[in-house]
């Protein structure tokens, strides 16, 4: 019998700090004990899928929107390295490249408020970035953290400490 140990194998996910304003976008959903938790739109990248075709394609599925008919354009801000069980399968190892994007209010408008996929039925929020420090988010990025929504992330932070069972627990 073959049984798969733990984060033998490695998946890239990407995701996106959406702003408008001050406020962020967030997908929020509960578990099954009734407890939310929140994610930044996202998912893991296909195999020889480009970093940021992949991001295109999670953000048109989950939020609706198109960076193509867009005039800003994502820029990376974030890595994380994720070794965390969570309920289900065998987990992979993530490595989570995480981009800022900043939407004008036009491109905000039409969005989708819901988003559906296998975890079931998420719901979109627009909360003031500051706020996330309260929230359960994953990954576990410092948004609120920020300066502000626009300022640069220096280099040397942008490189997150890993993540794992000891610092980080699914809810």
């Amino acid at each position: 019998m073959n049984v798969e140990t733990p984060f033998h194998r490695i998946k890239i996910r990407v995701a996106a700090a959406i702003f408008h304003g001050e406020d962020i976008a967030l997908i929020r959903r509960t578990n099954s004990s009734g407890i939310p938790h929140y994610s930044l739109p996202g998912g893991n990248v296909e195999p020889a899928e480009g970093l940021l075709d992949a991001l295109g394609r999670e953000l048109l599925e989950e939020l609706g929107l198109d960076l193509q008919r867009i005039e800003a354009s994502p820029h990376f801000t974030w890595m994380l390295d994720a070794m965390v069980n969570r309920p289900g399968g065998t987990p992979p190892r993530k490595i989570h490249l995480v981009y800022r994007l900043h939407l004008a209010q036009d491109d905000r408008e039409g969005l989708r408020t819901h988003e559906y996929d296998e975890l079931g039925e998420g719901r979109i929020l627009w909360l003031p970035y500051r706020q996330t420090r309260e929230l359960h988010l994953f990954p576990p990025v410092p948004v609120w953290q920020l300066s502000n929504p626009t300022n640069a992330v220096d280099a040397t932070s942008c490189m997150l400490p890993p993540i794992d069972d000891s610092n980080f627990a699914w809810r």
